[in-house]
């Protein structure tokens, strides 16, 4: 941050919107996640629509599942990992890890781009699908369709800084949110609307998480992988 952001105060939106509101929404995921976990525990899944119509939708699958969680790694990554660390540790720029990010984000982004689109359109034009789809289905898909598309407006607009200075700042705001550390929000007061909307959404994105299907992400079947027995499935008798 240069000096003139350190004196300057960020205002009362900015506070609100990337300041407390980080908090707000993190606080809703963890507890509404609890909640319905102890609640509606049977509520818990993806609710997969495979064997309604299974066509296009592996494909589908494959390609928003495999974007969206590169980018989800590679924005945890990317903003957590301080600047100290991958200068001075692993010799990386600001400006040669933002190429990066850039390049990673792009063809990442594009991946889950496809993917979600054809998910979106399946759910919304099958018969079938539709019918046994909640609003909350329809409206998540929606919801990260937007976020997806802010994300990879912001591209152009980071390679205006060819320095990797506005990395840096989303970066260190970051930081400052995970570590409770004050003032978090003047790190971001200068930043891009797109930037902006695209931080905003996300954070939206943790305060409806206990509310829809996003919550099959915290059930990855590690038990699984190590269990002592193989499954058995024996096929049903037609006698």
């Amino acid at each position: 941050m240069s000096l003139t952001q350190a004196l300057a105060a960020p205002s009362i939106i900015d506070s609100f919107f990337f300041g407390l509101y980080p908090y707000i929404c993190l606080t809703v995921c963890i507890v509404g996640s609890i909640l319905r976990l102890d609640r509606d525990p049977y509520t818990w899944r993806a609710k997969s629509s495979q064997f309604l119509r299974k066509r296009h939708f592996i494909m589908a699958s494959v390609l928003f599942h495999v974007g969206i969680i590169s980018l989800m790694m590679g924005h945890f990554v990317g903003l957590l990992t301080p600047h100290w660390l991958y200068e001075g540790v692993f010799g990386l720029s600001a400006a040669l890890k933002q190429t990066l990010a850039m390049t990673a984000g792009g063809i990442f982004g594009t991946l889950c781009l496809i993917g979600l689109v054809m998910l979106l359109w399946r759910r919304l034009t099958d018969e079938r699908v539709s019918a046994t789809s909640s609003f909350a289905d329809k409206a998540v898909l929606v919801v990260l369709l937007i976020q997806l598309l802010l994300g990879l407006t912001s591209i152009p607009v980071s390679a205006s800084h060819a320095d990797g200075g506005r990395m840096v700042e989303l970066g260190e705001w970051a930081q400052h949110i995970v570590t409770f550390r004050p003032n978090a929000a003047a790190y971001i007061m200068n930043a891009e609307w797109v930037f902006k909307a695209h931080i905003f959404l996300g954070l939206t994105l943790f305060l409806i998480f206990p509310f829809t299907r996003l919550v099959h992400m915290l059930s990855v079947p590690v038990g699984f992988l190590f269990r002592r027995s193989p499954q058995i499935v024996r096929k049903r008798s037609t006698g």
